[in-house]
C-alpha cells in the first residue's frame, strides 16, 4: 500500500507551521537539527514547544536569533517572509530585524552547509530557484539580479531546508493538499499597502485552488505557498486512507474560535482497487446549429477526450437545449476547453474532478460454428465479470451468413460458455 501525506490548510500554511506539524506527527527533533547542520547554530537556535491554539494542542517551531534572544516572527500574518519590495507585517510591539539581502548563489552555499542528502540539497535549491523566478517576474528583473530579502534570511532558509528533510522523513509516495485559505485584507510594505495574498505568494499559488475565509489576515506565506505547490501532486479533499499519524503545526497568533494551525495527516492508501482521476467538463447550449454538434464531438475525441455525450435539457425561458459533457484526463483540460470555446457558442464551462475505477480489460478470440469472434473480457480481482462479443465481428458474420445479428451474438455467447 502506498503512503499518503495530506496538508489540511484550513488556516493557511507557512514554513514553520509545516515543520511544527511534522514534528507533532513524530519527526524526531534531534534528527531535524542534525539535518539542518550548521544552519541551526550560525547565530540561531531552533526550538519546538507545545502550545494551544483555540484549544487545540499543537507544536510551535521557532528560530531564535542569538543576538536578540527573540524568536524570528515568520508565521503567516506575523512578520511574513516576503521578498524584497513585498509586504512585511509585524504585530504590535514586535522588533523588526534587518536580515541580509542574498542572491541565489549565496543561498545555495548555505544549503550546502546543511545535513541534507544530495537529493535533498538539490530539491532545496530547486525550491529557491522557483522562488527566485517568481520574484524576478514580479519585480521585472532577471533571476541573476533578484535579491531575496526576508525569504533569503537564515530563518526562512531553515524553514525550507527543514521542510525538505521532514518530507523526506515522512516517506510519502503521494502528497495531497487541501484548497488553501489565503486569508484577506492588506499588509504593509515599503511601497504601501498590498492586498493579501502578496504578489509573489499569489504567483506561486497559480493553478492551486485558493479561497478567503473569515480571518482577514495573511494566512499563506511565500514559503508555505512554495512548499504546498511544489510538493502536492493534487489538491482536494482528504484522500481515502487509513490514518497512521496526525500533526498540528502552530502559527504565532492564537485566533479565538479558529485554530491557527496547519494539520498534517499521514496514512496508508486504501487497499481496495485504486481508481484514477478524471476531469468532467460541462456546459449547456441552446443557440447553436445542431449540425455542428457532430463536428464538436469528433474534434473533442481527436483532442484526447475519453467520453463525449449530449443530453437534452430544458433551459432558461423554457428553451430546449443540449448538455455537453466531456470526460478526460485532468492534464487535457486546457486543450479540450479551447476546443469547446472555439467550436461551440457556449460562453462558460464547469469543471470538476472525480475519481473513477475501471475494470481490467483484454481481448480474446473465440471459435464459434459461424467463425472466430473477438470477445472483450473485463476482470476484477482476477475474476471475469463481463464477457461481451465484439459487435463489429457479429455484424460482419451476420451479413456474410445471412443471419440476424442477435442470432450471431447468441451463438457467440454459447461458444464462449462452452469453452470455460
Amino acid at each position: 500500500m502506498s503512503r499518503i501525506l495530506y496538508f489540511d490548510c484550513f488556516s493557511g500554511i507557512a514554513g514553520d507551521m509545516v515543520l511544527g506539524a511534522l514534528l507533532d506527527a513524530g519527526l524526531p527533533f534531534e534528527e531535524l537539527k542534525s539535518a539542518l547542520g550548521s544552519l541551526a547554530i550560525g547565530g540561531y537556535q531552533v526550538t519546538a514547544e507545545r502550545v494551544l491554539r483555540a484549544g487545540v494542542s499543537a507544536t510551535k517551531f521557532r528560530v531564535i536569533e542569538h543576538a536578540t534572544g527573540e524568536a524570528s516572527q515568520h508565521s503567516a500574518g506575523e512578520a511574513s517572509q516576503h521578498p524584497a519590495g513585498e509586504a512585511s507585517q509585524h504585530p504590535a510591539g514586535a522588533t523588526q530585524h534587518h536580515h541580509p539581502h542574498r542572491h541565489l548563489k549565496s543561498i545555495y552555499e548555505l544549503i550546502d552547509q546543511s545535513g541534507l542528502s544530495t537529493a535533498g540539497r538539490t530539491r532545496a535549491k530547486e525550491l529557491f530557484q522557483r522562488l527566485g523566478e517568481a520574484e524576478a517576474a514580479v519585480h521585472q528583473t532577471s533571476i541573476e539580479k533578484v535579491h531575496l530579502h526576508e525569504v533569503g534570511a537564515l530563518d526562512s532558509i531553515i524553514d525550507i531546508v527543514g521542510a525538505v528533510f521532514a518530507l523526506e522523513w515522512a516517506g510519502a509516495d503521494r502528497i495531497v493538499c487541501s484548497p488553501l485559505n489565503v486569508g484577506g485584507g492588506t499588509i504593509q510594505s515599503a511601497h504601501g499597502l498590498f492586498p493579501v495574498p502578496a504578489p509573489a505568494t499569489l504567483r506561486l499559488l497559480r493553478d492551486a485552488p485558493v479561497y478567503s475565509g473569515a480571518v482577514q489576515k495573511e494566512l499563506v506565506t511565500p514559503t508555505g505557498a512554495l512548499i504546498a505547490t511544489s510538493y502536492a501532486s493534487a489538491f482536494g479533499p482528504i484522500p481515502e486512507m487509513s490514518v497512521e499519524a496526525i500533526g498540528y503545526g502552530a502559527g504565532e497568533r492564537d485566533e479565538p474560535g479558529t485554530p491557527n494551525v496547519l494539520r498534517v495527516i499521514i496514512g496508508r492508501a486504501s487497499d481496495r482497487p485504486r481508481g484514477d482521476r478524471v476531469v468532467v467538463i460541462e456546459c449547456e447550449i441552446d443557440d447553436m446549429n445542431p449540425q455542428i454538434f457532430g463536428v464538436v464531438m469528433d474534434r473533442l475525441y481527436a483532442a484526447g477526450a475519453l467520453e463525449v455525450f449530449y443530453v437534452p435539457v430544458q433551459m432558461k425561458k423554457n428553451r430546449p437545449g443540449t448538455l455537453l459533457t466531456v470526460i478526460a484526463a485532468p492534464e487535457l483540460k486546457p486543450a479540450l476547453t479551447d476546443v469547446i470555446f472555439r467550436e461551440t457558442t457556449t460562453i462558460g464551462l464547469r469543471f470538476y474532478e472525480v475519481e473513477r475505477e475501471c475494470l481490467e480489460r483484454e481481448i480474446i478470440s473465440v471459435d464459434t460454428p459461424v467463425g472466430a469472434i473477438r470477445f472483450k473480457l473485463s476482470h476484477r480481482d482476477g475474476r471475469v465479470v463481463n464477457a461481451v462479443p465484439e459487435f463489429d465481428d457479429c455484424a460482419r458474420i451476420a451479413e456474410a451468413s445471412n443471419l440476424s445479428v442477435k442470432d450471431v451474438q447468441a451463438i457467440a455467447v454459447q461458444a464462449y460458455g462452452a469453452r470455460r
